[in-house]
Parts: C-alpha cells; structure tokens; sequence
C-alpha cells in the first residue's frame, strides 16, 4: 500500500493521534485513479447499506405480520444501520477524499455525536436481538405469552437509544468546556477526548467488550439448548419406537417374522430415524389380511350360531389390533420426517450462530483494541491507514446486519419477494424457503 495512506486524516473516533501541528494532505491527495477507486466502493457501501436497511423498514411497515416483539428489535437495528449509510457515511466521503473537514465546528461535534450514537445503537440491538432469541429458546412459554406486549418492546427499544447517547454524547458535546480548551484544529473532525486512555477504555468495554461477552454467551446458550433438546426429542423417538416394536410383537402373531426381517434389512443398529423397509410392508400386508378376515367374519356372524359370534369378535379384536399398528406405524414415518427437518434446523441456526459471532467481533475487535493502542501511545505507534481500515469495519458491519439478521428470518424474506417479486411469490411453494430461527 501506498505509504502516504499513513498520513490519511482520521475520522471521528479516528483521528485521536493526530495532533494540532501534523499537516493535511488537501485535495488530490490519492491521485485521479485511487480518488475514483476509493469514491466507487464507497458509493457502493452507502448503496449497500441504505437500500438493505430499506428494505427490511418498509418490509415492517407494509406487512402486518411482521409486527412481533422480536422483529421490533430487527426494525430498531435496521434505523440505526439506515441512518448509518444515509447520514454519517456520506459527509465522511469528502473527508477522506480531499483531508479536510469542510462543514465546520458545529456541524463537526453533530455529526460525531450522531455517528457514536448510530454506531453504539447497532451494538447495542444485536445485543437485545442475541437476548430475546436466547429467552425464546429457554424459556419459550413465557415468551410466546409475551409476544403481544409491544409496548415493553418499544421501551427496550427506547433504553437502546437513551444508553446509546449516554456512552459518548455528553463527552463529545461538553468535553471542550470541562477542560477549558479545544485540541481540535481547523479542517479537521474528531473527538475531543481521544487522547484520554481511561475514558476510552471505559467506553469500550461498555461499548464493545461487555456486548461481545453477552452476545457470545446468549448465542452459546441458544446452542447448547438446541443441543439439549435434539438429544431429548432423539431419546423419547427411540423409546417410543422401541414399545411400538415390542406391542407389535405382542398383538401380530407375524411379530417374531416382522422382527427377523427388520434385522436382516437394517444395515446400521444405530439408524433409529429411518423405519426398516420390511416393517412397513409387513404392516401393510397385516392391514390386507385383517380387511379380508373382517369381510369373511362378517359373513359367518349371520349364523346363530354362538361360535361363529366368537370368531367374529376374535377376527374383530385382530382387525383393530392391525389397524392400530398401522396408525402407530404411519405415526412413526411422521415423527421420523420431523425430527429429520428439527436436526437440519439444528444445524442450520448453528451454523448462523457462529457466523453472528464471528462477523460481531471481526467488525469491532480490530477497531476496539486499536483505539486503545493509539490513545496509549498518542497516536505513534500505529500507521493510520490501519486505524482507518478498521474504522471502515464498523460501518460494513452495518451493511452485513441487514443480512445476517431479517434475512435470516422466513417471514422477512417473504415480505421481501412480496416487495420485490409479487409474481414468483404466487408460483412458490409455501415450504421451498427454508428458515433459519423459526
């Protein structure tokens, strides 16, 4: 990389290590060709960010369904996230590109206040979003009785916002005035308190170290249940499978028959999910064979004699006794294809749960532990362009949101193609999309 990247100007909460003496750049800093190429992925990341946020509001607003407890919380994310690529991105561009701050003080300490708390707010939703999943898996009778009550999910919504401005909107705007004087020069934009060490290291465990524990151990949680009750639902399955054979036995002479055959058929002792082929054709034949004596016992119960009232009654008692274990037999196959589909869930909100993780702390980590460095070391011991690379993963997360949380959601997706795509949702079977939570 170019090294005269390491005199980028910093944003926001990047340019702590710049001080009062250090030279700008000013206008065509990168040249013609690294200005257009850095303009372009920018303008691709406010697009990104903004219609992928759009889309998930207006999804809420047009689809009526959508308006529970927990996709309040996925609306609060997206607002913060819009407003992200609609507002705090954009004025940024022009920062980066010519080294100037253009927009003056007073809309500088603006800006900065609503990109802390824009930034934060996100943090703090996907936070609310990991803990309301983690009470829907563990305490899932309580959270369906409170589904309804939206008026205790716009508070939580509201509280977001309120500890949001709380970390960094009261220092931003009074900082100067605490301690009498301002170390921000002219044509420039950032926090006043960055070279305070304690204050940054305050603010980010509450900002980022606090949330990524929470976040990593709701998500743990939901895991581990999951993991729990597939081990439950597996065990119940192979007890109830294992009487149904046993009553089989019992009531059908062609038990012993049944039995044989399935163990010669079955490849794997441990393949409990997938009935034996032979079961079901033995049962099938056994349902036949009781119509059939039904239908002969019924003839022979005109006589009058009393023997033939007692065969007809014995022929009877097989004949529901057959058709039970049909009914148990097909009862089986069902239970069979459901804990099929919950252990590719399973599997599925696994995978998404690491993947929420992962992206949680890449996007925030780098930027976290560096602002820490630079406040220590007064910004000397780190190049810039790392610092605002790292900077840059803040807002991308913002982008990525969109996807890893309504898109996630099957309810969400169809209000997209509804949105989108009016007529393929119309020719789409109701079961071809797969969801991940729900």
């Amino acid at each position: 990389m170019d090294s005269s990247l390491q005199d980028w100007p910093l944003s926001a909460p990047a340019a702590e290590g710049k001080g009062a003496g250090d030279q700008l750049l000013g206008p065509g800093r990168f040249g013609a060709t690294w200005t257009i190429a850095l303009a372009a992925l920018m303008a691709l990341l406010i697009v990104t960010t903004v219609v992928g946020n759009a889309l998930v509001m207006l999804a809420f607003v047009v689809d009526s369904s959508l308006r529970t407890q927990n996709n309040y919380f996925l609306l609060n994310l997206a607002i913060s996230d819009f407003l992200v690529g609609a507002f705090c991105i954009p004025l940024y561009v022009p920062y980066v590109l010519t080294g100037r701050w253009a927009f003056g003080k007073s809309f500088c300490k603006l800006w900065l206040v609503i990109d802390y708390l824009l930034c934060t707010s996100s943090v703090f939703n996907i936070v609310l979003i990991s803990y309301d999943r983690f009470l829907s898996v563990t305490r899932a009778v309580t959270y369906r009785a409170q589904q309804g009550n939206t008026k205790q999910a716009v508070l939580k919504m509201v509280m977001v916002w309120v500890l949001a401005f709380l970390l960094y909107g009261p220092a931003i705007i009074s900082w100067e005035y605490v301690t009498g004087q301002s170390i921000i020069p002219d044509g420039e934009c950032y926090a006043e308190f960055f070279y305070n060490w304690y204050f940054l290291m305050t603010a980010s465990i509450l900002e980022f170290f606090a949330p990524f524990v929470s976040v990593l151990f709701f998500n743990l949680s939901i895991y581990l249940n999951i993991q729990k009750r597939t081990k439950i639902r597996l065990d119940i399955f192979h007890e109830v499978q294992s009487q149904s054979f046993m009553e089989e036995m019992e009531m059908s002479p062609e038990g012993k028959l049944s039995l044989k055959c399935c163990k010669w058929d079955q490849k794997e002792p441990g393949e409990t999910l997938d009935l034996p082929k032979c079961e079901t054709q033995q049962g099938a034949a056994n349902a036949s064979q009781s119509v059939k004596d039904s239908q002969i016992s019924n003839s022979k119960s005109s006589g009058p004699f009393g023997e033939k009232s007692r065969s007809f009654n014995k022929r009877g008692y097989k004949h529901s006794a057959s058709t039970m274990s049909l009914e148990k037999r097909m009862k089986m196959v069902s239970q069979s294809i459901t804990q099929r589909f919950r252990l590719s869930r399973d599997k599925k909100v696994a995978k998404s749960l690491a993947v929420i993780v992962s992206i949680f702390g890449l996007c925030w980590a780098p930027y976290t532990l560096l602002m820490i460095i630079r406040a220590a070391c007064h910004g000397h011991c780190i190049p810039d362009y790392w610092y605002e690379i790292s900077f840059w993963l803040l807002w991308i997360n913002s982008a990525v949101n969109p996807v890893l949380y309504p898109l996630c959601h099957y309810s969400f997706r169809r209000a997209f193609i509804k949105l989108l795509c009016p007529k393929k949702l119309k020719i789409q079977p109701h079961n071809s999309l797969q969801h991940c939570w729900k």
